[in-house]
């Protein structure tokens, strides 16, 4: 049994954050009702690298769900709506705030009519304050929420994925499923709001804005993780990344070097000494990897115990023994985008890992499946089919 069976969601959504958040119930179990607009559907549909229809992102984003398609706009569809959160447990979406309430589906009507409901609403920003109707994307938020600034040395870098989109899924995945825990100690749904911004923020402030937490005058400032450890060390053929973090992991990786002489460096021989130079020390360090053969010294650091290792590329990644091991990766024959690889949800059950939910649907491929359920008659959905209520 998964852990979320029993459990459904209505998903009113475009793009990444609910798609993501939803598609991580329905793997654990819930049965997801993925509702689309009516011409286009989902826009993740058409972008990047597509077969019958559909994107290798939105495959990755969508798996296990039914598919609707209806026009909210229309009072007939809002009504579709409506009957199917009457009888769900959640519903998710990530429309701009003041869209759904002004299609009499907001929280508080639906709720009102079912309240058992948790109802969760993403949003860019929040849902008060100067740029609580802006449009977001991900690169808007990591620029307005630190990650940019985190990335960059000298000027901002942009994280080059999909980092907030996601983040954002992760928290409203564990809002919902934390909503739905105290519903069942008291009976009761509720309303959750959760903006992007604020999702990137959490995200990025432990370790990115740790120098920006204590706030006395007599705080001793130190580099941030980020400027210590984030750096590609290259080597006579390639380029490695290292993680030193006690003193005995760079010792360890003194010794790999055969530089054992910089630990009795008056420079380096503290803690404290090394955050004064650690520009003298890196510089110490880069010239003697430069001279390396990156297998070799690989090896070295590994049997010192030092955590590193080689940037794999996309190939590297995919072929990795340990993610053999580990049983990451399959493959599925998708009955529109044919042979397609998935990974697997990280989080194991009972010491399994749960197999994927199943394909992703087509463009309002459950569309009369569930209307049918919810109790229209051929006649009436062939009606709504007609007056372009759903496709």
């Amino acid at each position: 049994m998964r852990p979320l069976e029993g459990i459904t969601i209505v998903e009113l959504s475009t793009m990444i954050t609910a798609s993501l958040a939803a598609m991580m119930a329905a793997e654990q179990g819930a049965t997801v009702i993925k509702v689309e607009p009516l011409d286009q559907g989902d826009p993740m549909r058409y972008i990047g690298s597509a077969k019958g229809g559909d994107s290798g992102l939105f495959a990755n984003c969508n798996r296990g769900k039914r598919a609707v398609s209806v026009d909210l706009k229309q009072p007939q569809g809002a009504e579709i709506v409506r009957r199917l959160a009457a009888d769900a447990d959640v519903l998710i979406s990530n429309y701009r705030p003041g869209v759904l309430e002004r299609l009499g589906l907001g929280s508080t009507a639906l709720r009102d009519a079912n309240p058992r409901l948790v109802y969760v609403a993403i949003s860019g920003f929040g849902t008060d304050g100067p740029m609580a109707s802006a449009p977001a994307y991900d690169p808007v938020i990591q620029a307005q929420a630190g990650i940019a600034a985190v990335q960059g040395t000298d000027q901002p870098a942009f994280v080059r994925n999909l980092v907030c989109d996601k983040i954002t899924a992760y928290t409203a995945c564990q809002a919902m499923t934390a909503a739905l825990f105290e519903r069942e100690r008291t009976g009761s749904g509720q309303h959750v709001d959760l903006s992007m911004m604020d999702a990137s923020l959490f995200f990025v402030f432990p370790d990115g804005f740790m120098n920006d937490t204590l706030l006395d005058d007599d705080v001793a400032r130190q580099p941030l993780l980020a400027d210590l450890l984030y750096e590609l060390t290259a080597t006579r053929d390639g380029g490695i990344t290292i993680s030193a973090g006690t003193p005995d992991q760079r010792a360890g990786v003194l010794r790999a070097l055969g530089r054992e002489d910089l630990a009795a460096d008056p420079r380096f021989s503290t803690m404290e000494a090394l955050m004064v130079n650690v520009d003298a020390y890196r510089e110490e360090l880069r010239a003697a990897f430069a001279e390396q053969d990156t297998d070799a010294i690989l090896a070295r650091l590994r049997a010192e115990d030092v955590p590193c290792a080689k940037c794999l590329s996309r190939d590297e990644v995919l072929s990795h023994p340990q993610l053999e091991a580990n049983g990451s990766l399959d493959t599925a024959v998708h009955p529109r985008m044919g042979t397609l690889r998935r990974v697997r949800s990280p989080a194991r059950f009972h010491g399994r890992h749960l197999d994927p939910a199943g394909h992703s649907p087509a463009h309002g491929e459950h569309t009369r499946e569930v209307l049918r359920e919810l109790g229209y008659s051929d006649g009436d959905i062939q009606r709504l089919a007609g007056g372009r209520v759903v496709g």
